[in-house]
């Protein structure tokens, strides 16, 4: 995980097109600037970015389900609950599941855990379109090899 970079998936554990389902893991740095201010001696990890964490996971899960031939841009966060802290050098798992998917648009749940707790959850809504440029598409398709999105999920093979 390299949260300056907003790079919050390590890898991905699981995935099942079939039933839509996604399972990533993301080890939390134990240094980073964002905890130098979040909070000076009592670092956390900022909710805002935990969320992000489940939208990178459910939006890996719509891009293996479009064969990386679509993005999905985050466009609804609904029901977003924040449980309890999640320290610096946790291991955080993220599951992530396609509630509908139609008229362009994706509706996807996710909940993630440290040491088998739920930590938080949120209803997240994606736009789903083209990619704006074949360079977006090309890095994109970098970023699911870096996460290990399993190689039958594109379009044009590895």
């Amino acid at each position: 995980m390299r949260l300056e970079y907003f790079e919050l998936v390590d890898r991905v554990v699981s995935l099942s097109t079939k039933d839509g389902t996604i399972r990533t893991q993301s080890a939390i740095p134990t240094q980073s600037p964002v905890f130098e201010g979040h909070f000076p001696g009592h670092p956390i990890m900022p909710g805002v970015l935990l969320i992000e964490a489940m939208a990178q996971t459910c939006g890996l899960l719509n891009l293996a389900l479009s064969r990386v031939t679509t993005f999905p841009f985050l466009a609804g966060v609904n029901n977003a609950k924040l449980r309890t802290f999640v320290a610096p050098g946790s291991m955080l798992e993220v599951e992530g599941r396609v509630l509908h998917e139609g008229s362009g648009f994706t509706r996807t749940s996710a909940k993630a855990f440290v040491a088998g707790s739920q930590v938080c959850s949120a209803d997240l809504t994606f736009r789903v379109l083209p990619f704006p440029s074949p360079h977006f598409r090309d890095l994109t398709l970098q970023t699911c090899r870096r996460v290990e999105l399993p190689m039958e999920a594109f379009a044009d093979g590895p």
